[in-house]
């Protein structure tokens, strides 16, 4: 029965300092992160495997909302639930506080590790080591939390992981506010899957890297329409600190350039920007954001 089973190595968890929760989640399961991981900002996050059932997802979530303690809401959950020994469970609160439960009727390896701001917890496991490479790579990851969400996948399997191999993976992260100031209007600001790869954490970490490259793109987009050119300016070079050599990230860097009026910069940069991708040349020919360059004998002869 295992083969049916989104038995998994996962972990949920919240940074209170900026209002972010979330799950990651690996196993050898088709599409694990359309019944793993649930999340919402202001509330919490929830892993359901082993013998899952994802309705418990969204039923630990409102248990939080009503102001249960993540261990008191696992338990209400399963309380009525004849297979409960099946079930493995972690919960976060977006304070904070974290619980977890593995029922003795889970497939060996099975276990996890509740502590503050976060639950790891996995079943048919290559061992213990898992779970406590996970707990480490977490603490010890700076950075966003989908960063440490991943960077903890990561560290699990490097220990070894699901004894059954590699199938999918996922990672959510809301954050409590981010729906009031985007133009999505969602809270939900990660929200990656991997439903079928030979190596689906590694694929995880490419989207998160160019997830967060559309980031710094959006963030700079927000200057935009109040013509705030240099400060858009100032959040692409911060983001070319991260990914140097970003051929978008530098062509819109010597947009909001241009329109600050920093011609000799825009043309730097747009100019590396047209050597690392040729199609951005016919872009530029025609993009409003140059018009200042426009009579400019440089960005005639680049474009």
């Amino acid at each position: 029965m295992a083969r049916g089973r989104p038995s998994t190595f996962s972990i949920v968890a919240a940074d209170p300092a900026t209002g972010e929760v979330g799950v990651a989640v690996q196993s050898k399961y088709f599409a694990v992160g359309a019944v793993v991981p649930w999340a919402k900002a202001g509330v919490g996050a929830v892993a359901t495997q082993a013998a899952g059932i994802a309705g418990y997802g969204p039923r630990v979530l409102a248990l939080l909302e009503e102001g249960l303690a993540p261990a008191q809401a696992l338990e209400r959950a399963l309380t009525d639930d004849p297979g409960r020994e099946t079930r493995q469970l972690g919960v976060v609160g977006a304070t904070g506080e974290a619980a977890a439960f593995t029922g003795a009727g889970c497939n060996d390896w099975a276990g996890h590790e509740a502590a503050a701001g976060f639950a790891v917890q996995g079943n048919i496991l290559v061992g213990e080591e898992v779970v406590r490479e996970m707990a480490r790579a977490f603490r010890e990851t700076a950075g966003a939390l989908a960063e440490r969400l991943v960077a903890a996948l990561e560290a699990g399997q490097a220990a070894g992981g699901d004894r059954r191999g590699q199938q999918s993976a996922a990672v959510i992260v809301e954050r409590a506010g981010a729906g009031a100031g985007a133009r999505l209007g969602l809270d939900r600001v990660c929200d990656l899957r991997v439903d079928d790869h030979e190596q689906p954490i590694a694929e995880l970490r490419r989207l998160l890297s160019m997830h967060e490259r559309w980031n710094v793109l959006r963030r700079a987009f927000d200057h935009h329409g109040a013509r705030r050119y240099a400060e858009g300016a100032a959040v692409l070079s911060a983001g070319l600190e991260r990914f140097p050599d970003d051929p978008v990230l530098l062509y819109d860097l010597a947009c909001y350039e241009s329109m600050a009026g920093r011609g000799e910069d825009a043309l730097g940069h747009l100019r590396r920007a047209v050597e690392l991708d040729g199609s951005l040349r016919e872009l530029a020919r025609g993009d409003s954001d140059f018009a200042s360059l426009r009579d400019d004998p440089g960005f005639q002869s680049l474009v």
